[in-house]
């Protein structure tokens, strides 16, 4: 009896340890869950950890869908963090931002926030001096979704878009699923489902620093683009409806280029002054091939290079231009202008009043889906 009574007590021990420390686990990165723990909109948001068997590690936050932190090894073999964002939820909702943003129902610009649906007129919220960004006020990168699956190395979030939401008509159901695979890679898959005809175009709005030092700019970055044409801009950031060639442009990436070279045109250049660096949406070369590299940004400081694949047909390309100063990130690290770049897979802006370019129709039969990895290797 006596010894049966002490191995119930080890026991008993071993599982306080071992909740104690599961309870007290923190990420890599450093972030703390409760920090992220919050009501908001009468929702939970948290934090959520994946990892592979290679030390890469991602903390997505359920508030926008949001990768809130992206460890990933340098070419010393210390882990890095590539992504900015916030320490905590406070500041994500004091500190309107996309960071990290699964964002949705469609992203990037909708001229004058209305298009037509078949033979309706469909209006939506204005929240881009006359024009529509990211779904509106009430866009996905704003919501809280609910946590449907979670292992070591996949998330799954849900979330439900009602009819009337931001003016999109039809409720949307979507699913976004984090994968993290061994060979260093992050997968994200997105589905959504229909009740009525509407638009959707996702992208994820992270925004990457390879150097390991978020206040420092990117321009010494190298990216390459496999696109030979990209979409230019109305001086209100509206795509014209044309597609240009880059060919001796400085939107030409086709081969590796210095981000600082084209920066540095910005005076020279109508478009680049229209944005004061790089936003533009770039026509793939691969055609939605998940196969074929459609993009790859590198850091000569870390060794640290990003490949992305996609199975969409654009890619909009954003240095960071509207970073002021004003947003102090993770480790009290003040992000100004041009200290991240964003390479988001997605069909092309304005699209819903595009009919000669890739439709963004949904209709209650069909299911949207779309796949976009984020690799990252060591560059020599």
């Amino acid at each position: 009896m006596k010894v049966l009574t002490n191995v119930i007590f080890f026991l008993i021990v071993v599982i306080v340890i071992s909740c104690d420390r599961s309870a007290s686990y923190r990420p890599k990165s450093g972030l703390r869950s409760d920090d992220f723990r919050q009501v908001v909109d009468g929702k939970q948001t948290d934090l959520f950890t994946i990892r592979n068997k290679s030390g890469m590690e991602a903390c997505i936050t359920n508030f926008g869908g949001r990768i809130v932190s992206l460890m990933v090894p340098d070419k010393d073999g210390d882990l890095q963090d590539v992504v900015l964002g916030f320490d905590n939820i406070s500041e994500y909702l004091k500190q309107p931002s996309s960071f990290g943003a699964t964002v949705g129902r469609v992203a990037n610009r909708i001229a004058y926030g209305k298009f037509m649906l078949d033979s309706d007129t469909v209006r939506l919220d204005i929240n881009s001096g006359k024009h529509t960004i990211h779904g509106g006020a009430e866009g996905w990168q704003n919501q809280v979704f609910s946590l449907e699956k979670q292992s070591d190395s996949v998330l799954v979030l849900g979330y439900i878009s009602k009819d009337g939401e931001s003016g999109f008509p039809g409720t949307a159901n979507l699913n976004v699923t984090f994968t993290m695979a061994d060979n260093n890679s992050l997968r994200i898959d997105y589905k959504v489902n229909t009740d009525k005809k509407t638009v959707v175009n996702m992208t994820n709005h992270s925004f990457f620093n390879l150097s390991g030092d978020p206040s420092q700019k990117i321009s010494d970055h190298v990216l390459f683009v496999d696109a030979d044409r990209y979409t230019p801009l109305t001086s209100e950031l509206i795509p014209t409806g044309a597609l240009e060639n880059v060919a001796a442009s400085p939107f030409d990436f086709t081969k590796p280029r210095q981000i600082a070279k084209t920066l540095s045109l910005n005076d020279e250049n109508q478009q680049l002054r229209f944005t004061r660096g790089l936003d533009h949406n770039f026509v793939l070369n691969s055609g939605g091939d998940l196969s074929i590299l459609a993009a790859k940004v590198y850091s000569p400081k870390t060794g640290i290079a990003l490949e992305v694949f996609t199975t969409e047909p654009g890619l909009q390309v954003y240095t960071g231009n509207m970073l002021d100063g004003t947003r102090t990130g993770k480790k009290s690290k003040i992000y100004t202008e041009q200290t991240a770049i964003c390479l988001e897979p997605q069909h092309f802006p304005d699209s819903p009043n595009r009919p000669q370019w890739p439709s963004v129709t949904l209709d209650p039969k069909e299911t949207y889906q779309s796949t976009s990895i984020y690799r990252f290797a060591i560059e020599k």
